[in-house]
């Protein structure tokens, strides 16, 4: 009986303990509530966590146009990916309060107010427990070495729909042209040169090329992109395109043993939207010579693709398409399988040889028996 007390006294002791830990844990941020364009800001994050102890997680999601980096870590491994910052423990540390800091970077051409909040998740029992930090607003302050016309709110820029299927060359007049990757004249570097037409589009277009390992690469001319490259990816992304037609970008690849190969094989995509539709096309490299900006050298180039640079290079898609300013509504063709009628079975001719005589020397009889009966 008296076993079965201390056991029952044990439980309720353990319970207790759980539930004053979990009830224990508070989270505070602290972040300016303003903030510049172009600049960077730290935010802080202390953590009063009792005698809490295990896995545990700190995240927080970004908005598009602000990137973060550690500056102080606590002993969590910290990643910062798909807009998310996440700062996680296996074993998070005995001290009853420990404090972070990450560093975030904001974009140069944004603008307005966004709202930052996050959640640190720990295990309690078994059971999973979240506690959210207190939203904080945020206001971005425009800078005034940007031109106003590349200036975009940073809640616009959220809202960019997501991806549809790739869509032919034909489907608008849209285009963007790579020349053949050629020597830069420096060690081994190769230059690499886009055109883009970018016809009725105006926001939020992205250039995305496959880079193949060996290689780093750096912008030459972004046109006003910001720039990244990552896992052998290159980008570019406007929240705004540049106001000509059609412009040129530039990057230069690096081969990182020094000894590169000048018939690298780059395989790309252009994004950008029309009509509140986002769509892709896939980039054709040809042997052309960007070089020469002359508006009609570069025609001559975008009429060069409408036809046979669409063909033969498997850009256009399972559908005609009636192009417009608006870049084209698509008719669906119907497929279907000519069959052959069916043919009519010949029936084969008896074969006779064994009913025939074989032509033999000298002479033979034939006879013919025949069976009867009585009538």
């Amino acid at each position: 009986m008296l076993r079965l007390l201390f056991v029952l006294i044990n439980m309720i002791s353990i319970s207790l303990m759980n539930v004053f830990m979990g009830s224990d844990v508070t989270l505070v941020m602290n972040a300016p509530t303003t903030i510049s364009a172009g600049t960077e800001f730290d935010i802080e994050i202390v953590l009063k966590k009792g005698s809490l102890d295990g896995f545990a997680r700190f995240q927080q999601q970004l908005p598009l146009g602000l990137t973060a980096q550690l500056v102080e870590s606590s002993l969590g491994d910290f990643s910062f990916a798909d807009q998310k910052v996440k700062l996680i423990w296996l074993k998070i540390p005995s001290e009853k309060e420990i404090k972070f800091t990450y560093r975030v970077k904001v974009d140069e051409r944004l603008k307005g107010d966004f709202k930052l909040d996050g959640n640190f998740s720990y295990i309690v029992d078994n059971e999973r427990k979240v506690v959210s930090v207190e939203s904080k607003s945020v206001s971005i302050t425009p800078s005034t070495r940007i031109d106003p016309n590349l200036i975009v709110d940073i809640n616009e820029f959220q809202n960019i729909i997501p991806v549809q299927a790739p869509v032919s060359l034909l489907a608008s007049n849209v285009r963007c042209i790579r020349q053949t990757p050629a020597p830069t004249g420096e060690a081994n570097d190769l230059m690499v040169k886009l055109l883009v037409n970018k016809a009725n589009t105006e926001k939020f277009a992205k250039i995305e090329e496959d880079i193949p390992a060996g290689f780093n690469a750096e912008a030459i001319d972004a046109k006003d992109a910001i720039f990244t490259f990552k896992d052998q990816k290159v980008k570019f992304l406007w929240m705004n395109l540049p106001p000509d037609p059609r412009f040129v970008v530039s990057y230069r690849l690096i081969p990182i043993d020094g000894q590169g190969d000048v018939t690298v094989k780059i395989s790309g995509k252009f994004s950008y939207i029309i009509n509140e539709a986002t769509r892709v096309i896939d980039i054709i490299q040809k042997d052309i010579d960007l070089s020469n900006l002359d508006p009609k050298n570069l025609d001559g180039i975008l009429a060069s693709t409408m036809t046979s640079a669409s063909f033969s290079e498997g850009q256009l898609s399972s559908s005609f398409t009636q192009t417009g300013a608006d870049g084209g509504i698509e008719i669906p063709i119907r497929y279907e399988e000519i069959k052959d009628k069916p043919k009519k079975a010949v029936k084969s001719e008896p074969n006779m040889l064994p009913y025939m005589l074989e032509p033999e020397k000298g002479v033979y009889y034939r006879v013919q028996v025949a069976a009867g009966h009585k009538p």
